[in-house]
């Protein structure tokens, strides 16, 4: 079952269990995946609906930052609620330990020394922990080995 299916199919269940909080969340995830095959004029595949999922979770990683800087301690929850849903359907996280052996392989591989290969680095990067790793901790793995 893909991406698509299983989310289709947590929708169903979560409308017989009146579940209205897991339902709202999915039917927003499934909102932009619908406007992604519309922009395509294609059904999406499920390395496409990662990037959804991994762009939702940021998006509300961004805002819960925002909503405890401002003191929002009532929209707090609820994000944070939405992010759990959100994330299990992505695979599951690389620890910082695997990224960074990742980035090492890489570089070696690569042959890159300085920061000046950063792009070439993530690059060859991104596409091996699509999904799997926040890019914010895969740039910062970089950094630290290109100094």
């Amino acid at each position: 079952m893909n991406l698509s299916e299983r989310l289709n199919d947590d929708m169903k269940q979560a409308m017989k269990s009146k579940d209205k909080f897991r339902l709202t969340t999915i039917r927003m995830v499934r909102a932009s995946v619908k406007n992604l095959e519309i922009e395509l004029k294609r059904p999406v595949d499920d390395s496409e609906v990662l990037e959804i999922l991994s762009r939702e979770i940021k998006q509300r990683k961004d805002s819960l930052q925002e909503f405890k800087k401002a003191g929002r301690d009532d929209l707090i929850a609820d994000l944070e609620t939405e992010i759990e849903i959100i994330s299990g359907y992505l695979p599951e996280q690389l620890t910082e330990e695997d990224i960074q052996e990742i980035v090492r392989q890489t570089i070696h591989e690569l042959g890159a020394s300085s920061k000046a290969d950063m792009g070439k680095v993530m690059s060859a990067l991104m596409p091996k922990v699509k999904g799997r790793a926040d890019g914010k901790l895969v740039n910062q793995a970089v950094q630290q080995f290109l100094q």
